[in-house]
């Protein structure tokens, strides 16, 4: 089904032939939302014709917009500001195009993808450390993205890599050796992740230590770091891990499993499922295969110390090792056999990797090698990069300890949710201790998705948990609290003879302007989706779901919605109001969030 959007541009590229014997694509034409200070419900911009020499813009508009009246009974006025084409659509075209809705639920969705499979790869936590704030935001773009293109008609598998091997997890290991006392998860009752993220933390304070001593005999910070005991016996552990040390290898097993419990944990918590899940530990060798593709193909070579470059500099890069000269692999290494694993496993036609913007270089090398190396998934690489989390208090450090635990986190945002509900406890008269607590979690959980997804991926952001909860405020809660009067209408006693609106009849009163911005509102949902899915930018379909809440809490102020007296216009109106709040609920569906039905 074409949306109005589509419509209009098919209208003017029919007018704009008729006129003047031209082929113009219908996307050429950009409509926009009529500003409110002129007459009219959409906008179709003439500058873009100047191209075609047809005459002037105003010139232009006025035969267009003529054309577009005589031959559309929908279109009723129009009116030409200095190049812009004002058209204003007749009341009972809202009307059919509020039917058109409610007969029609792909209003909420298209098939610009389909036939198309993308893969996003999102989360990819190290485990040796509980997800935080930051993990967060990468999990609700990831989330939102996987359900924004889904709703676009692709085919979206959403797939996690863990990093579980290397230094860093060693480092967890050998504090947990060297000062655990066999603890577990269940002897000390606290989740995997954390106990896991404690010991990492240990071992940088008994780092800082043994460092602090060989400061004071003059050596240099960074030798300082590797001469220590422990950073000394974390490299051994590493090489023996990678020797397959029996032992060493059964602790890293432990300890990871640890982890995956515990992030499976955390993933239910958010609403959170992958298709798939890599390993580094898997794939880190075969990387290694590539990189002897590159050398037969003469884009690698091997340096005078032995390790394996590829030189970008003529790209605008630099050289860049994807094997140490000791034969071990890095994380370019692993990515190289991901990709490949990626396309066999699932041939898809692109590849979202969702990644902090701190990684900006090494996706650029990524993607630059394997174009390099002609991969036939190459040119469909993306790297949806995204700006930290900061605090009030400032930026976080997983090594000292200062991160935000996203499971902590979580729990701060509910309790700041039971708060604020019970300031206003007549709301939820009636409602059992487990309803409560369900509508706490829906809230707060709520509040935490959207605040992370409304702001532009590319933008860095503060995030403040009280300003997130603020009903009042550009927040979940105050989009939740729109969606639950659209229900407590349908639950009032007349709404039940308002069930038969009937587009075909005419309303006993005028449409109000509130009626209309929101049917326009309506209309765009469909662009807004297709822009979202084009632009890999779920801040859109979060945007939109808050300027549709705003704009029907006005409706719900200044229209009298169940109206005895007259019967039409309330079934229109009742209608409306059910078909935003079915639109609210799709739309924050795509971030994740769920919607009461009271609160």
């Amino acid at each position: 089904m074409a949306t109005i959007i589509e419509e209009i541009q098919l209208a003017a590229a029919q007018a704009v032939k008729d006129l003047y014997n031209l082929e113009i694509s219908p996307r050429e034409f950009s409509i926009q939302d009529t500003r409110k200070e002129f007459e009219g419900d959409f906008t179709i911009v003439v500058f873009p014709l100047n191209k075609y020499r047809l005459g002037s813009p105003q010139e232009v508009g006025e035969k267009l917009g003529q054309k577009l009246v005589d031959s559309h009974p929908d279109i009723k006025a129009f009116n030409v500001i200095k190049g812009f084409l004002n058209l204003s659509l007749t009341t009972v075209f809202w009307r059919k195009f509020l039917g058109r809705i409610r007969e029609n639920t792909e209003t909420f969705h298209n098939a610009h993808g389909a036939g198309h499979t993308v893969v996003v790869e999102y989360c990819s936590p190290n485990t040796n450390k509980p997800l935080h704030l930051g993990h967060l935001r990468n999990i609700i773009l990831g989330y939102s993205l996987t359900e924004v293109l889904t709703a676009n008609g692709y085919k979206v598998i959403p797939v996690c890599l863990f990093n579980d091997r290397g230094t860093n997890i060693s480092k967890s290991m050998f504090a947990w050796l060297k000062a655990g006392k066999n603890d577990t998860p269940e002897s000390l009752g606290v989740k995997g992740d954390k106990l896991v993220g404690d010991y990492y933390v240990q071992f940088s304070r008994m780092l800082s230590e043994e460092t602090a001593h060989l400061l004071e005999k003059g050596i240099p910070k960074h030798e300082a770091e590797k001469q220590t005991p422990s950073m000394q016996a974390v490299q051994e552990m590493t090489v023996q891990w990678e020797e397959g040390d029996p032992q060493i290898r059964q602790l890293w097993a432990t300890m990871n499993g640890w982890v995956y419990e515990a992030f499976k944990d955390t993933f239910r918590r958010l609403g959170v499922h992958f298709q798939r899940f890599y390993y580094e530990s898997e794939v880190y060798q075969r990387g290694k295969e590539t990189v002897d593709e590159g050398l037969a193909k003469g884009i690698f070579y091997t340096t005078a110390d032995g390790s394996i470059e590829i030189d970008l500099t003529a790209e605008g890069m630099d050289k860049k090792t994807l094997l140490r000269s000791n034969g071990t692999s890095l994380y370019i290494t692993q990515d190289l056999a991901i990709a490949a694993d990626k396309y066999k496993e699932f041939g898809m036609d692109k590849s979202i990797y969702v990644v902090g913007n701190e990684q900006d270089y090494h996706f650029k090398v990524l993607f630059e090698v394997l174009r390099k190396l002609e991969k036939p998934y190459a040119e469909g690489l993306f790297h949806l990069s995204y700006g930290m989390v900061d605090l009030p208090s400032g930026k976080m450090k997983s090594r000292e300890g200062t991160t935000v635990e996203a499971d902590d986190l979580m729990d701060e945002m509910i309790q700041n949710a039971k708060e604020e509900t019970q300031k206003n406890p007549d709301k939820t008269l009636g409602m059992t201790e487990s309803e409560l607590n369900h509508l706490y979690e829906i809230l707060g959980i709520g509040a935490l998705k959207y605040y992370l997804v409304k702001v532009d991926p590319k933008k860095r952001m503060l995030f403040d948990p009280n300003e997130s909860i603020d009903l009042k405020g550009h927040t979940g809660p105050f989009i939740q609290y729109s969606y639950t009067r659209t229900q407590a209408v349908r639950r009032q006693p007349d709404a039940v003879s308002m069930l038969t609106f009937n587009p075909e009849e005419n309303p006993e009163e005028e449409m109000i302007e509130s009626e209309r911005t929101l049917l326009k509102l309506m209309a765009r949902y469909p662009e807004v989706l297709r822009e979202a899915g084009e632009s890999y930018n779920p801040a859109l379909i979060a945007n939109f779901g808050y300027d549709l809440a705003k704009e029907y809490n006005r409706f719900y102020h200044e229209a009298k919605i169940l109206r005895k007296d007259f019967p039409r216009t309330s079934a229109f109106r009742f209608a409306l109001s059910g078909w935003v709040g079915e639109m609210l609920k799709e739309n924050m569906r795509l971030l994740g969030i769920q919607m009461p039905e009271r609160m």
